[in-house]
């Protein structure tokens, strides 16, 4: 008996399985074209994962930014502080998820 990863879910279950027990696909009725359509279906959701959080990202950086001139916010005050913050991590975090998507992206060639 071997351990094998889900074709849905991704988790691990026994290749002897003939219902996945996290997801109750029915592992019996699957051929080659439905692993590979959900494998399309899973890499989509995980590309749509990745733009919701480069999106996100975004927002905080002009976020912060927005707030910083338009409401003038002088060094020292907690307001420059949290504008400045926000940027900053906006700003990496928008740079670390869109290298996670080119390298998701890769991964599917």
């Amino acid at each position: 008996m071997a351990v094998i990863n889900c074709p849905s879910c991704k988790k691990k279950i026994s290749d002897k399985a003939k219902i996945c027990e996290h997801c109750q696909i029915d592992l019996s009725t699957l051929d080659a074209d439905k692993i590979a359509s959900l494998k399309r279906i899973s890499t989509v959701a995980k590309s749509q994962q990745l733009m919701t959080h480069s999106f996100i990202a975004m927002l905080l950086f002009c976020g912060g930014f927005l707030f910083l001139y338009w409401q003038d916010a002088q060094p020292g005050t907690w307001e420059y502080v949290a504008a400045i913050t926000s940027t900053i991590l906006g700003f990496i975090l928008y740079i670390i998820t869109r290298v996670r998507l080119i390298l998701s992206k890769r991964s599917q060639s």
